[in-house]
């Protein structure tokens, strides 16, 4: 009777919510499926694109992983994870954001009856990790290495890389014009890490092929006053001096106080201040330069006064776009005009200064230093350059990684199934429940060509069994055999030119298999529904309060 009569422990707030045990887990693989199936149809040369439009009004189009996983706005927790992991992948290798979450997603998929069926998540987690470490060592053992091969051997390797990324974009019809492209953009900015030196700048009108590559730096012309139409719009091998200052006429202190006796020294002052002024000008001209750009403003006075002189100047450049053309040129930024030397001036073989659709563009051709590029972007509607943006964001990305880490495999489905066949064959010499974990791992790969397949309008069934056969083959000729997009059969991707840097499969395998086992190991989540009214009521009261305010007697 004593023991009845024990007061209830509360340890958590009223109104709290936990959820615990098999159902929460099973809640959390539903959610991450759910994700998972959203990015699903958009994998693959035959991908669809979504169209996502945001509370703001503005509409986007893509089929990049990662793009539509930022736009969802995904608010269940678990889910979140493989938000996160697309977005790591962008960030670290740039491509395969939907093959990772596809992956992740399909990982939980296989697991879900395991955990049904009260199998420990910890055991499931364990499996998971030894296959996932013997798939990325299969992967390493698999990769053909392209490193020592000459420069023109190497372009076309690398494009071969940048082709197999873009096909599965908008632009996929002209991957070969724009894998040119991109190689040589990365070329260019040579060991050079920064992304940034490679510009990408996007005008509408015209077709894709209008696009074209600067070996240098292009911007758009900026503001201007009277007297820029007078200046010359073309050099060759001109100096250019780069500026972080105003060449503008205003008094130099704007809130100074002076005390005058006599009506005259006003004169005085206003002299200075033109002195001022034309110093800084005389002092910009006697540098030698012909080209002066500057960050912040150039006036109409001294736009008219370089004008006099045959000397182009753009004020308000953009910083990044400043930055490009110092890397470029050779030249130093400069926050003042005394004392300029030779050496902090930069130089180009030619400037010039050209119209691209509705646009002036302002372009340094044949910079001494190299290191930068840009690309100018054509194209029909806002979204598709954008869209066109986001897909050689991603083949930049990919053919860097390339570069860096010279080892290729083969795509379209070929790597997947050859991983899946080998943990297979591995799995049959575990005794023990990992046997079937494994085994689930392995069919969890398989989910890549299928997608691939379906998203083709081809029986997937067919294929996936078609390359299963081959793949087993003894002799291990048919483990370069993926997906055939354009036949709805099976080919050698490594012959068809179908490559990815191992770099992104490893990456994606890895990131998938940790978020999987990240999930599997939660078993309860506690929500405070009260810290999330009280925020509600203070934005409400703060409403409020502002209303008040405002209210006239």
């Amino acid at each position: 009777m004593a023991s009845m009569m024990q007061p209830q422990i509360i340890l958590l707030k009223e109104g709290t919510d936990t959820s615990q045990g098999k159902p929460q887990l099973v809640s959390n693989i539903n959610a991450c499926m759910a994700v998972a199936d959203v990015v699903r149809t958009t994998l693959g040369p035959r991908g669809m694109d979504k169209l996502i439009h945001d509370d703001k009004g503005n509409t986007t189009i893509s089929n990049d992983g990662a793009t539509i996983m930022k736009l969802l706005d995904v608010v269940h927790p678990a889910a979140k994870i493989l938000v996160d992991i697309a977005k790591s992948q962008d960030s670290e290798v740039g491509d395969g954001t939907t093959t990772v979450v596809l992956l992740g997603g399909e990982f939980l998929r296989e697991a879900k009856p395991f955990i049904e069926d009260g199998v420990h998540p910890q055991n499931l987690i364990r499996s998971y990790r030894i296959a996932s470490h013997m798939a990325i060592e299969k992967i390493k053992e698999l990769a053909v290495s392209i490193e020592g091969k000459s420069l023109d051997e190497k372009r076309s390797l690398l494009a071969k890389c940048a082709a197999t990324t873009l096909s599965s974009k908008l632009i996929g019809g002209e991957k070969d014009f724009f894998a040119k492209m991109v190689v040589d953009a990365v070329i260019a900015i040579g060991s050079e890490d920064r992304l940034n030196m490679i510009g990408i700048k996007k005008v509408p009108g015209g077709t894709m092929r209008d696009s074209f590559l600067v070996n240098g730096v292009a911007f758009k012309k900026t503001f201007s006053y009277a007297g820029f139409e007078q200046q010359p719009k073309k050099f060759l091998n001109p100096k250019i001096l780069l500026l972080n200052i105003e060449l503008e006429l205003k008094s130099e202190k704007e809130n100074a106080e002076i005390r005058l006796s006599d009506p005259l020294q006003y004169q005085s002052i206003v002299d200075a201040e033109w002195n001022i002024i034309y110093d800084k000008l005389d002092k910009c001209v006697k540098s030698g330069a012909k080209i002066v750009l500057s960050r912040l403003a150039i006036g109409d006075l001294a736009t008219q006064y370089f004008a006099d002189r045959d000397i182009f100047c753009a004020g308000r450049v953009a910083e990044d776009d400043l930055h490009r053309v110092a890397a470029a040129t050779g030249g130093t930024v400069q926050t003042s005009v005394n004392n300029v030397i030779d050496e902090v001036l930069g130089s180009c073989e030619v400037f010039e200064e050209k119209q691209v659709g509705n646009e002036r563009f302002n372009i340094f051709n044949g910079c001494p230093a190299g290191q930068t590029a840009t690309i100018v972007l054509r194209g029909g509607a806002d979204q598709f350059i954008e869209e066109a943006e986001r897909s050689l964001h991603d083949a930049i990305m990919i053919v860097r990684r390339a570069m860096k880490n010279s080892t290729v495999v083969a795509g379209g489905g070929a790597i997947d199934m050859e991983i899946s066949r080998y943990l297979w064959q591995h799995a049959r010499n575990i005794a023990g429940k990992s046997q079937l974990f494994i085994n689930a791992f392995a069919k969890a790969l398989e989910v890549i060509p299928r997608q691939l397949c379906d998203n083709a309008g081809f029986d997937a069934t067919d294929v996936l069994n078609k390359l299963r056969q081959k793949h087993a083959l003894p002799s291990g000729e048919g483990a370069l055999y993926g997906v055939d997009i354009n036949t709805g059969g099976i080919s050698d991707s490594f012959a068809n030119f179908v490559w990815e840097p191992a770099l992104v499969k490893i990456n994606a395998i890895n990131a998938a298999t940790e978020a999987a086992c990240l999930i599997l190991s939660v078993d309860e989540t506690v929500k405070n529904p009260k810290s999330e009214s009280a925020q509600g009521e203070a934005a409400g009261g703060m409403g409020r309060g502002r209303g008040r305010g405002m209210r006239r007697r």
